[in-house]
């Protein structure tokens, strides 16, 4: 008798006693583990998995953890001043031996699961995740404060939005009267002060707070 498991992406053809060497499993040196990711079944009659087999396993030993053989890679880009770089790797793998094929009653044999190094299962996350903490509530978003009372409409100035009328507004200027009466000093102090870059005298303003103002 013969099973077509899946196990870390890939598929192998076993038959008890076979040893294989596998993508790194979560498990010990002399545990029983049991793959359930079984694909087809083969001997007296063959079991096609759609796409697995229900209830079949095949179960194995660990013999070792251990790695595989090195693997060089070199990488050499061009027109980049011969630019090259090499890299050895060797794949963890573990090592184990089929004991059994399952064709039923794999889910109560009580074996434990194969499961990849890499990957835990939903019900060991959820054990070991500590209780969820209620999320804090989100502070309500700030509102702009309103301009101040008898304020004029400063976005009626030429260039003047949103953002710059709440400059004007942070510095104490409210009405068009107050920019009216501007002279150079003040234009000076303020195109520095809230960074205009000189947007009081391109855009007239005061000239324009003048005619507002009446």
């Amino acid at each position: 008798m013969f099973a077509v498991l899946k196990t870390g992406g890939k598929q192998y053809k076993v038959q008890a006693g076979d040893v294989l060497r596998v993508e790194k499993l979560a498990a010990d040196a002399g545990e029983k583990i049991q793959f359930n990711e079984i694909l087809m079944l083969g001997g007296d009659k063959t079991v096609v998995g759609a796409p697995l087999v229900e209830g079949a396993a095949v179960q194995a030993d660990v013999i070792d953890q251990i790695k595989g053989e090195k693997l060089i890679k070199f990488v050499k880009r061009r027109r980049k001043h011969s630019s090259k770089r090499t890299v050895g790797h060797r794949q963890k793998l573990t090592l184990v031996r089929v004991t059994d094929i399952l064709a039923s009653g794999a889910d109560k044999s009580g074996v434990k699961a194969a499961i990849g190094s890499g990957s835990v299962s939903g019900a060991a996350v959820e054990a070991a995740a500590p209780a969820k903490k209620a999320a804090p509530k989100k502070a309500a978003p700030k509102k702009a404060a309103p301009a101040a009372e008898g304020a004029d409409d400063l976005k009626k100035l030429s260039g003047v939005g949103p953002a710059l009328e709440k400059k004007l507004l942070e510095a104490g200027v409210t009405t068009f009267a107050q920019i009216a009466a501007w002279g150079e000093a003040e234009i000076a102090e303020f195109d520095e002060k809230l960074s205009f870059k000189g947007r009081i005298e391109r855009e007239g303003w005061v000239e324009q707070a003048k005619e507002l103002a009446k």
